[in-house]
């Protein structure tokens, strides 16, 4: 295991409850909400994340933006526009795109702590465990690359997502 993977832990349950510096919200391009893990945080933030996200202008596919947590018990919430699965090469750079910008955002304001939910996993219909590769793979190599964030958890909001975590990393959970 090296350096990284110390940092990098699996947790099973929901992302709005976690006691993190920031949480990712798997967004829509709009970023005013939606279905899944982004209406839950949507709705468990209240309306005062909404009214933000109205003046962010969206957000492109493979890309992230940074806003205040209002109420969650996260103090920032990181909104990332995975990629539609359509069976092609390019979703594998867009949702790794994903990860990489998501992390960036929070070693820029040295964060501590960040959870990350299973992007594009659900509704987007990308294959679970494509995505849970890349995730791990793209936080290992952030991570041991930069000090911020100190901790990275990844959140499964199913037992297949944490099972293939969990193969991914044995000895996390």
């Amino acid at each position: 295991m090296n350096a990284g993977a110390r940092r990098l832990r699996v947790v099973y349950g929901d992302i709005t409850r976690l006691e993190v510096d920031a949480i990712v919200n798997a967004a829509n391009s709009t970023l005013l909400g939606g279905g899944g893990v982004d209406g839950t945080i949507h709705q468990a933030a209240g309306p005062e994340l909404l009214a933000e996200c109205r003046t962010l202008g969206g957000c492109p596919p493979g890309q992230s933006k940074l806003t205040r947590g209002y109420r969650l018990p996260a103090r920032w919430v990181i909104h990332t526009v995975g990629p539609i699965w359509r069976g092609g090469e390019r979703e594998d750079e867009l949702l790794a795109s994903c990860y990489r910008t998501a992390l960036a955002l929070a070693a820029d304001k040295h964060l501590a702590s960040v959870a990350f939910p299973a992007i594009s996993c659900g509704a987007y219909g990308f294959p679970i465990p494509r995505a849970c590769r890349i995730a791990v793979r793209e936080i290992e190599a952030f991570l041991a690359s930069s000090p911020h964030p100190a901790r990275v958890d990844l959140v499964a909001f199913d037992e297949v997502v944490r099972q293939e975590y969990a193969a991914l990393l044995p000895g996390s959970v």
